[in-house]
């Protein structure tokens, strides 16, 4: 925030009428009111921009919003008055991340793959791992009278995952690229077709997509509903992180203190209240996206993630090298700086 210029035109005052005393007081009012616009403002009437995805594995955000449509709101009275938190939905991280690099949001639930393209990107600058949020809830899913088990069975097929560069898609690639196929952006022995989360049951149904890379409940949804086959789970990898931008850590230290402390709460509550997080995933899923979940559905993606406030360096080194084998970066820079806590 700028400093308020403050000018006083001194030559207008008749100082010879004014008593000292009042003189005085004058003085000093306008110097107090002064130095009290210059200090720093309070968070009061500030808005915190949060992005999260329609997935079970943001289920802190999902959560947060359900406590919201009740008119009990988590993060308000953590905050401080008049702090607002302002929810924005997106399909999945590489959105997610430019909104936060464009300052539209300060904010997001995101995969690691995103995270660390961001972070190469820019060279370290710009965007930092303020805590863990869920792990596990990945998964490859294949068509389930197909043969497909390993990379090379793939030659020929088509794989959706949700955005071009998001965790699962780096995750689609790297594995076939490992298996020694050739993959490029839009072909190759292979292709990997960024497919929009709610859009792959249908084409799956359809036998338009052989196999898909996704996340809860978008798996279960594959499974249940389609008869899809679990190839590959990562039961236990990191699948969504709390991120938020260096700006919004310089610029508001105290409010990101608060919100991440409050995440941590709600990490913790969720933990303790699992059939009530479902309850509330369930219906918060239908109220904003309009997507019905059985209570058999959810309780099979439940079973597949763990609420954490735990990031790991080792784990997140992990996805550095899938994204460099997949062909997103070259370099291989240290993450050190990029994991840290406000």
């Amino acid at each position: 925030m700028a400093r308020p210029r403050l000018t006083l035109n001194l030559g207008r005052l008749s100082w010879a009428k004014l008593p000292i005393a009042a003189l005085c007081g004058s003085v000093i009012l306008v110097l107090v009111s002064w130095l009290a616009m210059l200090q720093p403002t309070h968070a009061q009437g500030s808005i915190i921009r949060v992005g999260y995805f329609p997935n079970v594995t943001h289920a802190q955000a999902l959560v947060a919003r359900n406590f919201e449509r009740h008119g009990r709101d988590w993060f308000a009275p953590r905050l401080g008055a008049g702090v607002k938190v302002e929810w924005h939905a997106h399909n999945a991280g590489p959105s997610a991340l430019q909104a936060v690099l464009s300052n539209s949001l300060d904010l997001t639930y995101a995969g690691p793959s995103s995270v660390i393209g961001a972070y190469v990107q820019l060279h370290g600058q710009d965007i930092r791992i303020v805590a863990g949020a869920v792990n596990g809830g990945s998964a490859l899913v294949v068509q389930p009278r197909s043969n497909l088990a390993k990379p090379d069975d793939f030659r020929g097929k088509r794989i959706a995952t949700p955005e071009f560069g998001n965790t699962q898609d780096v995750a689609a690639r790297a594995w076939l690229t490992a298996g020694g196929l050739l993959i490029t952006k839009n072909g190759g022995d292979a292709e990997v077709l960024p497919t929009p989360n709610p859009d792959q049951l249908a084409l799956f149904a359809l036998m338009q997509i052989d196999a898909v890379w996704t996340v809860e409940p978008w798996v279960s949804r594959l499974e249940l509903l389609a008869d899809g086959k679990v190839l590959i789970e990562e039961k236990n990898t990191i699948t969504t992180l709390l991120v938020s931008s260096t700006r919004f850590l310089t610029s508001k230290p105290d409010l990101a203190r608060r919100f991440v402390a409050a995440h941590r709460e709600l990490t913790e509550w969720i933990h303790n209240n699992p059939v009530e997080a479902q309850r509330m995933i369930t219906e918060e899923l239908l109220a904003s996206f309009n997507t019905k979940l059985s209570a058999v559905l959810l309780t099979n993606a439940w079973g597949r993630i763990k609420v954490t406030n735990d990031v790991s360096l080792m784990a997140l080194q992990t996805f550095l090298e899938r994204a460099k084998q997949a062909g997103f970066i070259q370099a291989v820079p240290s993450l050190s700086p990029l994991v840290v806590t406000p």
